[in-house]
């Protein structure tokens, strides 16, 4: 019975220490290949975020990895954050549900995440998650929390978060909000599987800030792209204030990632919009 209460603790410390100072608007990165990281230093981003199935390569031999973790260390920024976890045909919910290989696979991304240095591992994946039709829903969200429950201890072991990637209803029709990821994470249970709010999906499915305020110290990650054609923020002029308000409320320590369509030279006037919206509320 200690066990999940050490847990809890060290979760919340990582989570709600309040020792030193921390400025949301320096810790502010993209998703993107590891081709752009220059353009992305360039352009104020203080790390990258990847693509999981694509940079660490899960399934491919360490020698093949080999090549990419080099890349990682001459990268002039860290990379911080992967998403893109598994491929569509690698499936988690349904009959067809392989959740032998997909530990495997998360096992081998996990390894080479903490070699890279990740601290975040988004797992959004709408396809590989995806309900088939008529199967029990109930049922599918035992597999999901059965195979996130295998995925935590491995994860806290390299010091990595999983964070679930709520989606909206138009990638998958499982887990479309962030009121749901949190409701998954608390049947996980672990510490190191918590829950990513990404401030496109939450527009496009109609969910407002107050659900950042309630996953509290389960939210360790966040995305962000305007609404209406998910461009970079300054592009259409969307407000966020909202949701750094729920993030300053619940003391959020984590990073904030552009995910979405831009232009090289839309990077250093997005990181300036989100730097001003932040700082408007000091």
């Amino acid at each position: 019975m200690k066990t999940p209460f050490i847990f809890l603790a060290i979760a919340t410390l990582a989570v709600c220490s309040c020792g030193g100072s921390y400025d949301l608007s320096e810790h502010l990165g993209c998703c993107t290949s590891i081709d752009k990281v220059q353009t992305l230093a360039d352009a104020g981003g203080a790390y990258v975020e990847i693509s999981i199935n694509g940079f660490l390569i899960p399934e491919q031999s360490d020698e093949e990895f080999a090549a990419k973790l080099a890349e990682a260390e001459a990268a002039p920024i860290p990379i911080i954050a992967g998403n893109g976890y598994y491929p569509g045909s690698l499936k988690l919910t349904g009959p067809d549900a392989d959740l032998d290989r997909a530990m495997k696979y998360a096992r081998t991304a996990i390894e080479r995440a903490g070699q890279v240095g990740l601290k975040y591992m988004v797992l959004g994946s709408g396809s590989a998650r995806e309900i088939p039709e008529g199967f029990p829903y109930e049922e599918a969200e035992a597999q999901f929390v059965r195979l996130l429950k295998e995925m935590g201890p491995v994860a806290a072991e390299h010091g990595i978060v999983i964070v679930i990637e709520p989606l909206r209803p138009q990638e998958t029709n499982f887990i479309n909000s962030v009121r749901e990821g949190t409701a998954i994470c608390r049947k996980v249970g672990h510490p190191n599987i918590c829950v990513l709010a990404d401030f496109y999906h939450m527009a496009q499915a109609g969910e407002d800030a107050g659900a950042i305020v309630e996953a509290g110290r389960l939210l360790r990650h966040c995305h962000i792209a305007e609404c209406e054609e998910r461009t970079a923020p300054g592009v259409k002029g969307d407000d966020f204030t909202p949701y750094f308000q729920a993030l300053k409320k619940i003391r959020y320590r984590g990073n904030l990632s552009i995910e979405g369509g831009w232009s090289d030279e839309q990077l250093a006037p997005a990181f300036a919009e989100m730097k001003r919206q932040i700082e408007s509320l000091k």
